[in-house]
């Protein structure tokens, strides 16, 4: 087949004779080897993926990160320094975290796989002159395929006949109302407008239709958009960046820190050069936070787990912590905020007006109809409306399987009629018995009405009709007033149109109702089978009007509250109406009514300047296509904004795949939306997304207490070593390498990851997000680690190593470094600081609250790894194995008595300086 340079839309305005020529098929279809050649051809009607994951590149990531190569080279240091147990040690830690961070990966990476089933897996085609179904990957362009209700449609494709055809786009589009499509060619409104084009990864909800396909697989603008999303380039998150950042502090600070001692060994204690680089390189080890990217992957892969108990399943451990940086969520607006389920709330009568609710119908402020069913038996104005809505209809609900929701076959809007019956008390099923339909007038998009004939109990006929309220109040000459027919006042014209105007200001849809008895008037014919529009149609008795919006997730609310609070603006960016959005948009609080409501003509004649102002006000987007939510989500970035997207739709995909964080629907989301996105939403729960930052801003505080806590106990560390060099070795080193080493990869490491996991604290969800420019290391954390609980453990470690040596006739006898009090002294230096360090486990647990407000017990991680510590330390002191090793002894109990009191002053003094925090804060 010869390579057309027409565009789809181009395909839609040829003439039929023309279209046919140019695909080189026919009505009849293609041949069974024309359809093989163009296969071979084109290739098959799928979504290829162009970027294919590698396993061995996502496991080896896990191991060449600037923290891992760190640890890689901690281990060989050690190694170099004759400490080949701790060297091996590190090694296996680094090896142990970064398995348990592809693993954690790789399984919700399956976990999504297994979300995807976008196209349809058949298609009923013409080939070689007969109906036959094939696997929807064999479709090819020229092929002429059938499309009836309910049916997926897997091609972009010219409609040739059609019936009654209404399509969901909202794949596409993001606009829940179902479009009319027809044979005839008619340009609508925006993109995917065409009237006889339809479009792959769409919906057929009503009526039937003969199209021929002119694009298929990637070259669909469902293709179109997901090879944009796939060729985008990945951005790194904003925890890797960060950590990349504290990588390199923490790196030149321990290689500052041993030139130092390097430089003062030479000059202060007089060791020879050899021996001063080992003794330096011992300390750069020491200074290594080993148990930093254990704790981080820990951290994030229990906030995963937790956040997979609240249907969100995260692709990445790290988009946890980015979703706690968030400062802007760009939601779409069908399905994610509101149920993307068409509902009626009012109905206007030309004496009454009912609010719908789901309890039942409120009138003039007092609920009636409640617990009573409708009277069928009575025809006031009110169940004349109720029974056309029920009737004048093809749509059908079918009941869902236990908990499930009922199944919609037809449109939305329709659907929402039958379901105000059903609040109504009317029984759909009895109720067409009594009233069978004997003729229809299908809807069509240019009359924009649909109607339908129904013999009554009584055997007559009656003509019942719903439509658009210009073209159906046009056909009016009557009006039901009161259960009373009398003539339609130029007075009654204005008010319904009044009545119509002021529902459309809210950003409501309004459907209009009408009848006519069959009784041989004004010209209609003597058998209902002879019906037509022209003679049917006209002269009729006007009703009232429904009025219907696609209501707002009931948990909306409290989770938009929660942004407020937490300072997080929502962008509401869609492909609804203007008058929609904003209503929508108000209603749940996003915005105020002053807000800006900028459509995507307006958008697309605006520079990106004007662009990136615009999005730091009050703005609601409306009636925009794909590329422009890509730039919605590039201005907010280039404003240093953290930018969430949600969505479900193709549409979504570039803006999913160029935001921090990418946030897609699992239930009704496209598969090309879930593969762009960092995270899914398993129940399409906006609410989710809230407990997802709170989740990411708990991550983030647990690592910055992390940190606290591991660099507090470098101070206690140093000391000693400073005492050793400026005393120019005339006091013996109180505590060795290999003993630093243990408490950094021994005792330290439980309780560290113990912090990782703490619950976060209460008010997290009432701070504004941080500055971009923040930082895990800052000046807070580094006074308190080295100026307020490095300093106490410092001055109790040294007071430990000088008090045992006092017992044992210090000052006047001088300081060894060797001998059983040497090696006594290091044993309680080393005891204190691991007792300095379970109040400090305790202490970094909350940064204002009370630890005994969140439950002193409630972190059982933590309590086990001191547990832990403590039974390490035990072993230390009495195994003779490990005290040759690491220069230990066993201590008496009264030095035990002394140990265990050691954390209770350090917990108090705590406590009271937060007090006074929280009280200077108030």
């Amino acid at each position: 087949m010869a390579q057309s340079k027409l565009i789809t839309d181009d395909y839609a305005q040829l003439t039929a004779t023309k279209f046919y020529d140019d695909l080189q098929t026919k009505q009849t279809g293609l041949t069974a080897a024309q359809a093989a050649q163009r296969l071979q051809q084109v290739g098959p009607n799928t979504i290829q993926q162009t970027q294919s994951r590698s396993q061995l590149k996502a496991f080896l990531k896990n191991f060449t990160s600037l923290m891992a190569l760190l640890l890689w080279v901690s281990g060989l240091i050690a190694m170099f320094t004759g400490m080949l147990e701790l060297g091996i040690a590190i090694w296996a830690v680094n090896l142990i975290n970064g398995c348990f961070s592809f693993w954690q990966e790789h399984a919700a990476q399956k976990a999504t796989d297994s979300l995807k089933a976008m196209l349809p897996t058949y298609t009923q085609v013409l080939r070689d002159g007969h109906t036959q179904q094939i696997n929807a990957t064999e479709l090819v362009p020229g092929d002429v395929f059938l499309i009836q209700a309910g049916n997926s449609i897997s091609a972009d494709a010219r409609i040739m006949q059609a019936t009654s055809l209404q399509v969901d786009e909202s794949a596409l589009t993001g606009e829940s109302l179902a479009v009319d499509k027809q044979a005839a060619y008619a340009k609508g409104e925006g993109r995917f407008a065409e009237r006889n084009i339809v479009y792959a990864g769409t919906v057929a909800v009503s009526g039937t239709a003969t199209a021929v396909a002119v694009q298929t697989g990637m070259q669909t603008e469902f293709g179109q958009i997901a090879a944009l999303t796939q060729h985008q380039k990945t951005t790194v998150s904003p925890l890797t960046t960060e950590l990349n950042r504290l990588t390199r502090q923490i790196s030149l600070i321990a290689i500052l820190i041993g030139l130092v001692f390097f430089v003062a060994a030479i000059f202060f204690v007089h060791y020879p050069i050899a021996k001063s680089f080992i003794f330096a390189l011992g300390m750069i080890v020491a200074f290594i936070p080993e148990g930093l990217l254990p704790t981080v992957t820990l951290s994030l892969a229990q906030g995963v787990t937790r956040m997979s108990k609240r249907h969100a399943l995260v692709k990445e451990l790290s988009s946890v912590e980015t979703l706690g940086e968030t400062t802007v969520i760009c939601s779409d607006k069908t399905g994610t905020l509101t149920q993307n389920q068409m509902t009626i709330n009012h109905v206007w009568l030309p004496q009454q007006t009912y609010k719908v609710s789901g309890e039942g119908y409120v009138n003039n402020g007092h609920l009636t109809l409640t617990d009573q069913p409708v009277d069928l038996t009575s025809d006031n104005d009110f169940t004349l409306l109720l029974r056309i809505a029920a009737l004048d209809n093809d749509t059908d609900i079918k009941p869902g399987q236990t908990t499930a929701k009922p199944k919609i076959m037809g449109t939305p809007t329709e659907a929402a009629h039958l379901i105000l019956a059903q609040k109504a008390g009317l029984d759909l099923d009895q109720l067409r018995q009594t009233y069978p339909r004997i003729q229809e007038l299908p809807f069509d998009s240019d009359r924009k009405r649909m109607t339908t004939l129904h013999t009554q109990p009584d055997g007559t006929t009656v003509i019942y009709v719903k439509g658009a309220l210009d073209s159906t109040l046009a056909l009016c000459d009557t009006i039901l007033d009161h259960g009373t027919v009398r003539p339609l006042t130029t007075a009654d014209t204005e008010r319904i149109n009044q009545a119509n105007q002021h529902y459309a200001a809210q950003g409501l849809r309004s459907l209009a109702f009408a009848y006519r008895p069959f009784d041989g008037s004004h010209d209609l014919p003597d058998d209902p089978a002879n019906c037509t529009i022209a003679n049917t149609e006209q002269h009729l008795t006007f009703i009232g009007l429904t009025v219907m919006a696609d209501p707002p997730r009931p948990e909306i609310y409290a989770a938009v509250e929660k942004c407020r609070r937490a300072q997080i603006r929502i962008i509401m960016v869609t492909g609804d109406s203007p008058l929609t959005a904003k209503s929508v948009a108000t209603k749940i609080g996003i915005t105020s009514d002053q807000a800006r409501v900028v459509t995507g003509d307006e958008l697309s004649a605006m520079s990106d300047d004007a662009l990136q102002t615009a999005v730091k006000g009050e703005v609601i987007f409306a009636r925009v296509a794909p590329e422009q939510k890509y730039r919605i989500v590039q201005a907010n970035q280039h404003n240093g904004e953290i930018v969430a997207s949600t969505g479900d739709g193709v549409n979504d995909a570039p803006a999913l795949k160029q935001a921090d964080i990418g946030i897609a629907m699992g239930v009704t989301g496209t598969d090309v939306a879930k593969d762009a996105a960092d995270m899914i939403l398993t129940d399409d729960n906006f609410a989710s997304i809230v407990a997802a930052i709170e989740e990411g801003r708990t991550v983030y505080s647990n690592l910055q207490k992390f940190l606290l806590y591991i660099l507090n106990s470098n101070v206690p560390e140093a000391i000693p070593s400073v005492l050793f060099l400026f005393s120019r070795g005339l006091i013996p080193l109180p505590l060795t390498v290999m003993q630093i080493l243990t408490v950094d990869l021994g005792t330290d490491m439980l309780p560290a990851l113990g912090l990782g996991a703490e619950a976060g604290e209460p008010g997290v969800m009432d701070q504004p997000p941080r500055a971009r420019d923040a930082h895990l290391l800052n000046k807070t954390i580094i006074w308190k680690a080295f100026g307020w609980y490095g300093l106490f453990a410092s001055a109790l470690s040294t007071f430990a190593y000088f008090f045992v040596n006092w017992t044992n006739g210090w000052p006047q006898v001088a300081l060894s470094a060797s001998g059983n009090t040497y090696v006594l002294a290091t044993t309680m230096t080393l005891a204190a600081i691991v007792f300095c360090q379970i109040a400090a486990a305790i202490n970094c647990r909350t940064t204002y609250n009370s630890v005994f407000t969140v439950g002193l017990f409630s972190n059982r991680r933590i309590w086990w790894g001191i547990l832990f510590e403590v039974v390490l330390l035990a072993a230390l002191m009495y195994v003779p194995v490990l005290q040759g090793l690491f220069n230990t002894t066993a201590i008496a109990s009264r030095d035990w008595a002394f140990l265990l009191c050691l954390p209770i002053p350090l917990v108090l003094i705590e406590e009271g300086r937060k007090a006074l925090v929280r009280h200077w804060q108030a």
